[in-house]
């Protein structure tokens, strides 16, 4: 939509056509299979229709139809489709030919054939995924020991548990050969169940089967240290002699003096599994017979060798990567040939592993090299700087029972051409892990949006609610704004290409309600009216695209967020700044911006920012720093950090002026001033863990400027929450909402009741606030508050949060990447999702949580700010400073929309979630196009009668004249002259700087007057 034309859509349901008919009371039963054949075209409503022709009268006596009678019958009852549709059904599920059909005939008919075409989608499905990141290299939790094979031919064994840090528990040593491949299985019933099986460069292939791996993997001698952090070392002798009766050794030396490539122990086969880059013996299976103690040993012989193999036991097959480009399928048991032979890589594969899920294959390849040539300037080509060379690896996706590629994806990878390969596929995340020497790469499955109703056809970035018109809006990366009925959950109306093909990364609406603002990354802000006309273009990033993280609206001044600004003399990067809009100002349609008098004081980008009346304003950065100014000098005063707060004395000095301890020690930066109290140092966080995403005032929570207690909160990197004291600058909370799941986001009802929080997986959690922090403590609370509610309504990254109370019931609404916007309630209240096929009525289920009735006065408050807020909505141009209009609107060509389209086209149809985040779809909703189609209107109910009052039935008891009474004269105040013991001058009113100030200032003033006067002369 451009700045001169918003193209306004209103969408309604289409027509039905005449051969098939929508049905939006009904859920079509096989829609996700196709629509060409009848019986996928039947409805669940249909299929009631059948059952009930097929039901006889009398009990236990079934009714056949004969392909006639059931062609006739079915045309009638059903109401649409031909008799040879109905024909070729019959004859489908007559496979017998007996010339007739029953009801448990045609059932099982449909079961199996839902079941084959469930099992071909899922092996045709081609996963979508998502951009190739790059991790940091560090070792999770739960991992309790660590087996490291060393080329001194030893393997250790560290705890992780220990009071040390890596402390080596076991040492063993005397193996013939250097182990350069290991696995290490246990019994998922009995964990001491277990066996580590390695290989070396010998050939040879060893295991361990410990019996009792969680108490000790090997025994300790009587004459071992009491002290159990001391390194215990074992040799491979004494396990071979059977020594330690915790543990058996298996062995077998079939592969020859080829070095192992791979081993694996697997349950299914109970057999060994190990691989050689040989022709022969190329894959070797040692099964374990019933002593357990000996091996039975299975040689495959594959031409050129294999890099590695996997196992599918429910196929039943071992799959190759073979040195020739090949991807070998094998029967365990039958050695002579393979099942089946994957072509397509150009390259020897070097990883492969089974989808078992879908019963799909993953290899994975080094098909080409390349070199790019790339010289820049004249001493590139000097320095013989002219290019790198790429590796080019190939991961291929194959439909093992057609044996087929159905995917194929390049990576390339800045490497050296010799590296070794590591390849993991967590099937239960859909993430695809690859090693590259000392590299770690992840390729994450994004997820199956077929199943998923979707609000917007592209990611959802922010939502917001209009309190006065009851209204959601919505806005995406494609630069779509939508606008929803909160009560019904319809589409009223979308704006399309608002910021052309930009993404709409934020929103706000003024105070009144009545202008919104899109923040885009193409550098601008715009206002529109809900009627589609842009009034005004806001230049933020100056002709550049800019990262534009928040809108802030306050009385005078409008503040844009969240990007870079340049040096452009030295063309460097020199701070993130904030952005000032001043709407008396909006003469024109595209605005420039103004000087913010505060300056720099972020060093990384601005995230968030928040306003609390009458003049404090707080932006939160990437690093975790939280900056305090008043937005009427537009001046910083206070930095906050979870490490240390900082005093800034004016808008030059960013250096710390003042450092008060908060719990870690850091080291980069000296303090200045050493008279305060807890001189520490700090570091800037670089990697996002206190990343401000979020800030949010308790604004209810008036008095504590004197009675002390948190009125900030703050959210983001690695999942915490903070409770501030901004009077105080400290630190009073601090939780772990959400444990691994990265940043988060958060907002809070108007009445500072309720917390909701979200995280990168989708996982929405409502905390009860109205009793946390609402006191000081010199000690820093770790408690979490009491956790209502915890839920995940959304597949992905929750990226935007409001709550809202609609006809005074408390909502939640969400937004994620997963093209979705829910809303619920508090309390275990349905989920339900904009865009789905039925409309709800959300009174009907929703029920606010009981109050305590000491909140009255808040009440009365709240109605008496209400009251006053509708009476500004009359006459909103005396009121919003964004209502004002040009003079010549021609001037802008600025219109109304021409392209109208009424109705609502609904493309998603909802699906089923967790009976805990179910959505419900409520009540049929039947097509109307009347403005009060959601209104109930019934007979109103007869009033009881009423006795009159009693000031009524006795007026001149309660309204009579009383006798006037004489009253005492109240004797005359004092003037102020008598009573004032002392003259005010300045010196008394005003504090002494100011006077000085402004006693030096006159001073300087009349020795410039006299210089000038004698300099005429």
């Amino acid at each position: 939509m451009s700045c001169q034309k918003a193209a306004l859509e209103l969408n309604t349901g289409s027509q039905p056509g005449p051969k098939s008919p929508e049905r939006t009371e009904d859920v079509t039963a096989f829609e996700d299979y196709g629509t060409g054949l009848l019986e996928n075209q039947l409805s669940v409503c249909d299929f009631v229709k059948i059952q009930k022709a097929f039901e006889s009268p009398e009990p236990r006596k079934i009714i056949c139809m004969s392909r006639e009678d059931f062609t006739q019958k079915m045309t009638e009852i059903v109401g649409w489709g031909t008799k040879e549709e109905y024909g070729e059904l019959f004859d489908k599920v007559d496979v017998a030919q007996d010339g007739f059909i029953n009801w448990e005939k045609l059932t099982s008919f449909i079961l199996l054939e839902l079941n084959k075409q469930d099992e071909r989608a899922k092996a045709t499905v081609v996963p979508q995924w998502k951009d190739l990141e790059f991790l940091p290299v560090k070792h999770k939790d739960n991992i309790q020991k660590i087996a490291v094979a060393f080329t001194s031919k030893e393997i250790c064994f560290y705890d992780l548990l220990s009071k040390e840090e890596f402390a080596c528990q076991y040492k063993l040593q005397g193996l013939k050969g250097t182990p350069i491949c290991m696995d290490y299985w246990y019994d998922p019933l009995d964990a001491n169940e277990s066996i580590l099986s390695f290989g070396d460069i010998t050939g040879k292939v060893q295991a361990i089967a410990f019996t009792a791996a969680l108490i000790s993997l090997f025994e300790r001698p009587a004459s071992a240290c009491e002290d159990g952090e001391a390194t215990m070392t074992i040799n491979w002798a004494e396990l071979l002699s059977g020594c330690h009766k915790c543990c058996d050794i298996l062995e077998h030396k079939l592969h020859q003096g080829d070095w192992v490539r791979q081993v694996t122990y697997n349950a299914s086969l109970d057999a060994i599994i190990s691989s050689t880059t040989s022709n022969t013996n190329s894959v070797v299976l040692a099964w374990r017979e019933k002593s357990k103690k000996h091996l039975h040993m299975t040689s495959f012989n594959i031409a050129q060798g294999i890099h590695a193999f996997d196992y599918h036991a429910r196929l039943n097959l071992i799959a190759t990567a073979g040195i020739n480009n090949k991807v070998c399928l094998w029967n365990p048991y039958v050695v002579s040939k393979p099942v089946g032979v994957l072509w397509g890589h150009s390259a020897s594969v070097i990883a492969v592993q089974f989808f078992v899920e879908r019963k799909q294959l993953f290899s994975f390849s080094k098909d080409k090299f390349l070199f790019l040539r790339r010289v820049r300037t004249e001493q590139d080509r000097i320095l013989n700087n002219e290019g790198m060379t790429i590796i080019s690896n190939v991961l291929r996706l194959w439909d093992i029972q057609h044996q087929l590629s159905i995917q194929r994806i390049a990576c390339s990878f800045p490497e050296s051409q010799d590296f070794r390969c590591l390849f993991h596929f967590d099937e239960a995340h859909g993430r695809l892990f690859i090693s590259f020497n000392n590299r770690l790469a992840l390729l994450a499955m994004k997820s199956d949006a077929s199943k998923r109703v979707k609000s917007h056809e592209k990611a959802v970035t922010c939502v917001l609610y209009n309190s006065i018109l009851k209204q959601v809006i919505s806005s995406d990366t494609g630069s779509t704004v939508s606008f929803w009925m909160i009560d019904t959950g319809q589409k009223i109306k979308q704006f399309t290409g608002c910021h052309g093909n930009a993404e709409i990364s934020t929103m706000a609406l003024d105070a009144n309600e009545t202008r919104l603002l899109t923040g885009s990354t193409d550098g601008t802000v715009k206002i529109w009216d809900f009627n589609g006309y842009c009034h005004h273009t806001l230049n933020v990033g100056q002709d550049g695209a800019v990262d534009i993280s928040q809108i802030l609206i306050l009385k005078k001044t409008i503040l844009v967020t969240g990007w870079e600004r340049y040096d452009y003399a030295s063309w460097k990067t020199i701070g993130r700044a904030i952005t000032v809009f001043r709407p008396q100002n909006f003469n024109q349609f595209f605005i420039q911006p103004e000087e913010w008098k505060g300056g720099i004081q972020h060093h990384h980008d601005i995230l968030c920012a928040a306003f609390l009346p009458p003049q404090t304003v707080v932006t939160g950065s990437y690093d975790g720093e939280i900056v305090l100014w008043n937005s009427s000098t537009e001046s910083a005063h206070h930095v906050l950090h979870p490490d240390y707060q900082r005093l800034l004395k004016s808008k030059l000095d960013t250096k710390p002026q003042k450092l008060l301890s908060a719990g870690r020690s850091h080291s980069t930066h000296p303090v200045a001033d050493q008279s305060t109290m807890g001189v520490r140092n700090f570091e800037i966080d670089t990697e996002g863990k206190n990343a401000v995403m979020r800030l949010c005032f308790l604004k209810v929570r008036k008095n504590t400027a004197v009675t002390g207690g948190a009125n900030l909160v703050s959210c983001g990197g690695s999942g915490y929450v903070r409770f501030w004291d901004i009077y105080k600058k400290q630190l009073l909370a601090e939780f772990l909402a959400h444990s691994g799941a990265g940043t988060i986001i958060m907002s809070t009802d108007k009445m500072n009741r309720y917390l909701t929080t979200g995280d990168l997986d989708g996982w929405l959690k409502i905390w009860n606030i109205e009793e946390y922090c609402l006191n000081s403590s010199k000690n820093k609370i770790t408690k979490a508050p009491t956790l209502i509610r915890s839920f995940q309504p959304h597949e992905d990254r929750i990226s935007s949060l409001e709550m809202c109370e609609p006809g005074g019931q408390l909502l939640i609404i969400s937004s994620s990447a997963d093209c979705s916007i829910c809303v619920t309630g508090v309390c275990n209240a349905p989920v339900w999702i904009f865009g789905q096929a039925k409309h709800w009525h959300i009174e009907n289920y929703l029920f606010l949580p009981k109050r305590d009735t000491n909140l009255v006065e808040n009440d009365i408050q709240k109605e008496i700010s209400l009251f006053s807020k509708e009476e500004s909505c009359l006459d909103p141009t005396e009121h919003s400073l964004l209502n004002k209009k040009n003079k010549d609107d021609s001037t802008y060509n600025v219109r109304p929309s021409e392209d109208i389209n009424l109705g609502i086209k609904y493309k998603e149809r909802s699906t089923c979630m967790k009976e805990t985040q179910k959505p419900y779809y409520g009540e049929v909703i039947k097509k109307s196009f009347s403005a009060f189609r959601s209104l109930s209107i019934g007979v109103l109910e007869e009033l009881p009668e009423v006795n009159k009052p009693a000031f009524l039935l006795d007026p001149e008891k309660y309204f009579r004249e009383e006798p006037e009474e004489e009253r005492p004269q109240i004797p005359e105040a004092p003037s102020l002259f008598e009573t004032l013991k002392a003259v005010f001058d300045e010196k008394n009113l005003f504090p002494k700087e100011i006077l000085d100030h402004e006693r030096k200032a006159k001073q300087l003033c009349q020795e410039k007057s006299c210089e000038v006067k004698k300099n005429k002369k």
